[in-house]
């Protein structure tokens, strides 16, 4: 996905905003994205677990089964359903798309915004899943990462002043692409999860990106930093208990 940040509008300059002392335009080489790198390899860490005790028996062990929620009030599932997937393909390809996503976030925004954004995501899509489809289970971090990507179109949207308009119809094409894909399967995807993640996501930025030219999106201040730190441990703890989660349904398992 290309991306074009400009500083200046495409109609015409705007000599104001250019003499603005608060402004700062991203920097020509996109930095390396912590915070993103943390998370996804959290959760390819927690698949490795998965490979090795067995793909099926993690995915009951820590994913979002909905019945053991209904009966057995797991309400922890709603966000270890996240860190656990369903093969290898299914953790390559979720894998590569939040480290592009997250990345472009990290860049555009603070990176304190990327973890609030998934976590917020996750249990969001979780959420609408529960509601529309109440049985069965899913699994993998895709309303989560649907929540980044629909994050990043408001983004180009409310900043269309400096982000290029091929980085929207990308944007664009990413979004329509899921949802056609899934209605194709829609027997094996969990489509209310994407779909939750992505309002999700959406809402977070129609609050927190702003409008004004003037003011800088990738400004955050001390609480927020704080929030985002927060978010980020906080989903490593709930990987590491889904790997405690995953290793106790195996011994379990060798036992009976």
């Amino acid at each position: 996905m290309s991306l074009e940040y400009r500083k200046d509008e495409a109609e015409e300059p705007n000599e104001e905003f250019d003499q603005e002392e608060n402004y700062q335009p991203p920097p020509e080489v996109i930095p390396f994205p912590v915070y993103t790198t943390i998370l996804v390899g959290c959760v390819l860490i927690v698949t490795a677990i998965q490979f090795g005790t067995g793909i099926e028996e993690g995915a009951l062990a820590a994913g979002f089964v909905k019945p053991a929620v209904r009966e057995y009030g797991e309400y922890w599932r709603i966000l270890t359903g996240a860190t656990v997937h369903g093969g290898l393909p299914h953790i390559a390809l979720n894998s590569f798309a939040f480290y592009s996503f997250g990345r472009l976030c990290e860049y555009l925004s603070d990176r304190a915004h990327v973890p609030i954004i998934f976590l917020l995501s996750v249990i969001g899509g979780s959420v609408v899943s529960y509601i529309f489809a109440p049985d069965g289970f899913s699994v993998g971090a895709s309303g989560g990462i649907l929540g980044l990507v629909s994050y990043l179109l408001v983004y180009s949207f409310k900043r269309r002043q400096f982000v290029s308009a091929e980085f929207r119809k990308n944007l664009i094409f990413n979004v329509g692409f899921i949802l056609v894909f899934g209605l194709m399967l829609y027997q094996f995807i969990d489509n209310y999860g994407h779909i939750g993640g992505l309002l999700t996501g959406a809402v977070y930025a129609q609050i927190q990106v702003p409008s004004d030219p003037h003011q800088n999106p990738r400004v955050a201040g001390g609480p927020v930093k704080a929030i985002g730190f927060g978010a980020l441990v906080f989903f490593v703890l709930v990987c590491a208990f889904s790997v405690y989660r995953i290793l106790t349904f195996s011994r379990m398992s060798e036992l009976f």
